[in-house]
């Protein structure tokens, strides 16, 4: 079997060649290693999300020209969602 056809492991199949989720991997490794162990109250999901939301809604924005209907469509959400979500995160 070839390197190309060759099915993928079970931790490979999660990220795959995902860049995206190799930045991901490495910016969660590095901020629980400075956390030093103290990793039971930073509330990590909340941070994350909140924290990567705001640059992807700026930037597929900006890929679109300020055009929010197409930067929603690209995003997978209603134009009233993103929105929204540029109101709470102070880009409206």
């Amino acid at each position: 079997m070839s390197a190309a056809s060759a099915k993928p492991s079970a931790a490979e199949s999660d990220c795959g060649d995902n860049a995206l989720a190799q930045c991901v991997t490495q910016l969660v490794r590095r901020y629980l290693r400075d956390l030093d162990g103290n990793a039971a109250d930073a509330e990590l999901h909340d941070l994350v999300m909140h924290s990567a939301e705001a640059p992807l809604l700026r930037e597929v924005l900006a890929w679109h020209g300020g055009n929010q209907s197409r930067a929603a469509a690209t995003l997978g959400i209603n134009r009233a969602t993103l929105r929204k979500k540029l109101s709470q995160h102070g880009l409206d």
